[in-house]
């Protein structure tokens, strides 16, 4: 509940499991029938006594048999309201502390407190706890601030509102205890060295009649906040591993027992539980947060859109309590338009298994940038893996899509197969070589080389979306196949929507499939048609600049694009010149024609150009300032087998 919100007990609340545990033990028999719990050897309290107790200090008779029951003695509660004395308060301790641990949050935990304490120990419960809460070993800055974090009491009806017939007078009806919680201060500031502050570094619980509570209670709760007198009010500071980061007030009505002597010690059990069950809460707090944000930077914040294909990804981590883990997924976009696909997953769901995953990651970002075959990429992940312990171990898919030659480049590590989904509604397990899991070594890694026609889908998945502790892997590949034909059929000819389509696929999870995380990618191909596409081989020749400008200007003019004639005779000039100064093979030079006009001119040289401002007195170097100032973007990319150095222009309103 938000701070400062005052929530009532509802009235079945002292009836269910967790009250009853909380109650000393005994409490099961009704509330007033025998003895007092925890009392064999006492006997029974005279109906009188009883209606007497249950009338409060209000001197009304109990209520007759067909109006409204009186209030009853809390359940656990000793003589005249209070707790069992000896071995029996000691239970309701254990089991009160009991309940405040199986909280996990801040939440669980002070709600823990309030449903241990009332009505079993206290009729209403105030909890202030600092903000912000401190972490750990951070020392906060600025004064202390108390807020109240959540308010408990008794049911109105037990409290004594609505009691009596509606027929009875006014002066018959019983008087309604006052609200003990409900109009309470929501924030206050502790002033330094005010009587606060003296009674929270003192950490014991104090009654509230005593001179420090009573110069305290009013600046905690308030001037107007009316306490019970005598020993019927409780302040408990809460104390956490390092520092106290609140207060606790217990509150009794007036026609209920004071507080003894005792009820200190076990309001400061309460209070100690609480305290570090709340430093707890708030470590794990701060932990949770740490993996979260881990766990996204790993992953891409968003997937490239590159030309000839279409990708959609979903990630779900294995549980609430274990948000971190190792599967992983990306797209890296690869000189000529074509995009490498890799999903992986590290053994283990904790903080190194994500660790180890960034590392992957980012040694596979690195490898896709020097192009390197898939297999190659495996290899040198591998070896990676083993420099980073001998017991880490991962499975990896890597391949990589060419949209212009409409085929896919696929080597695997111990990963599940990928299924291809063609466009009229088949789907196919590839068959790649399985390989051996990243981290083993000594091992070759095998790649395929497969057809990707348009249309199609290609769905890489971790094998946490098709194996769990009630189904293999194969038949949750199956079962994902099956899937995805049952989703196609949906759409007919045309191919599922892939945000939609990773939904569904999703949607085959059960409730006991979750046993690890879950990374899938999804990539929709869409290829490069051949009539967009001009290719050429040159060699490196004085002449070669004057015919890559002929060849360029044919190729534009055939696709209705002569106004980028000039602009893109002058680009390809200069960088087809920088390519013949130090080629030794052919140069190749390449025209793509999608929703920009992209150049791309590769040799054999792997040094990058680099932009430089050249010196007056220099009689070169000013062909990438020009290439720079003229395109929409560019770009060098280094191979294996040399370079590639690319510009983009945009092309004309009526081509687009």
């Amino acid at each position: 509940m938000a701070a400062g919100t005052a929530e009532r007990a509802p009235a079945a609340a002292t009836s269910d499991n967790d009250a009853r545990e909380s109650a000393a033990p005994g409490a099961g028999r009704p509330a007033g029938a025998g003895a007092p719990a925890g009392a064999a050897d006492s006997p029974s309290p005279r109906p009188e006594s009883a209606a007497a107790t249950a009338a409060g200090t209000t001197g009304h008779p109990p209520a007759e048999p067909g109006n409204h029951p009186a209030p009853a003695v809390p359940e656990g509660a000793g003589p005249a309201g209070g707790l069992p004395a000896g071995g029996e308060r000691l239970r309701f301790v254990g089991a009160a502390t009991r309940r405040i641990a199986r909280g996990i949050d801040l939440d669980e935990i002070v709600l823990g407190l309030c449903r241990a304490t009332v009505p079993t120990f206290a009729d209403a419960i105030l909890v202030y706890l600092r903000d912000p809460l401190p972490v750990g070993d951070e020392r906060p800055v600025g004064p202390v601030v108390l807020r109240l974090r959540r308010t408990d009491q008794l049911p109105e009806h037990v409290r004594g509102l609505g009691e009596g017939d509606a027929a009875d007078p006014p002066a018959e009806r019983p008087e309604p205890v006052p609200d003990l919680a409900g109009c309470a201060a929501e924030r206050c500031e502790v002033r330094i060295g005010g009587p606060l502050a003296e009674v929270l570094r003192g950490v014991r619980p104090v009654f509230g009649d005593s001179s420090a509570a009573r110069a305290a209670l009013p600046e905690l709760l308030g001037d107007e906040r009316p306490v019970p007198d005598r020993h019927r009010t409780i302040l408990a500071p809460l104390r956490g591993r390092r520092r106290v980061i609140g207060a606790a007030v217990f509150v009794r009505r007036p026609d209920r027992a004071a507080f003894e002597n005792d009820d200190l010690l076990v309001a400061a059990q309460l209070a100690t539980h609480t305290a570090l069950g709340v430093d707890k809460a708030v470590l794990y707090g701060r932990e949770v947060y740490i993996a979260d944000e881990l766990q996204r930077t790993m992953l891409p914040d968003s997937l490239p859109q590159p030309t000839g294909v279409r990708l959609a990804s979903r990630y779900l981590p294995a549980a609430e309590t274990a948000r971190v883990g190792g599967d992983w997924y990306d797209a890296i976009p690869l000189p000529g338009n074509r995009v490498a696909l890799v999903v992986g997953d590290v053994m283990g769901h904790s903080m190194t298994s994500a660790a180890i995953m960034g590392q992957l990651r980012t040694t596979a970002q690195t490898l896709a940038g020097l192009d390197l075959p898939p297999a190659e990429v495996l290899h040198h992940l591998d070896e990676q893996a083993q420099r980073l312990g001998s017991d880490r171990m991962a499975t990896c898919m890597y391949a990589v899509y060419d949209p212009v030659a409409h085929r896919i480049v696929i080597a695997n590590a111990g990963h599940p197969p990928p299924i291809l989904l063609h466009r009229g509604g088949r789907a196919e397990v590839l068959r790649v070589p399985p390989g051996a899991p990243i981290g083993v070594g000594g091992v070759d890694f095998e790649a395929v080389e497969l057809d990707a026609p348009a249309g199609a889908t290609l769905l890489l998945y971790t094998d946490g979306l098709v194996e769990s502790r009630i189904r293999d892997v194969w038949t949750g590949i199956e079962q994902l196949r099956e899937r995805l034909i049952e989703t196609a059929r949906l759409t007919g000819p045309n191919p599922p929507p892939l945000e939609p389509l990773c939904d569904e696929v999703l949607g085959m999870l059960g409730p006991g499939d979750r046993d690890d995380g879950i990374a899938l990618l999804a990539a929709r191909f869409e290829g490069i048609a051949p009539s967009d596409v001009a290719y050429w081989f040159l060699d490196p020749r004085p002449q070669t600049a004057r015919q890559a400008r002929r060849l360029a200007r044919r190729a534009l003019t055939r696709w209705g694009l002569e106004e980028l004639t000039d602009s893109v005779e002058l680009l390809v000039s200069e960088v087809i010149t920088n390519a013949v100064r130090y080629a030794e093979r052919p140069i190749t030079l390449r025209l793509l024609r999608t929703d920009v006009l992209r150049c791309e001119v590769g040799d054999d040289v792997p040094q990058l150009p680099r932009l430089r401002q050249a010196r007056p007195s220099d009689e070169g170097g000013r062909g990438l300032y020009l290439v720079n100032r003229l395109a929409r973007r560019w770009g060098a990319t280094r191979l294996s087998t040399g370079k590639v150095v690319w510009f983009e222009l945009a092309l004309p309103s009526h081509a687009r």
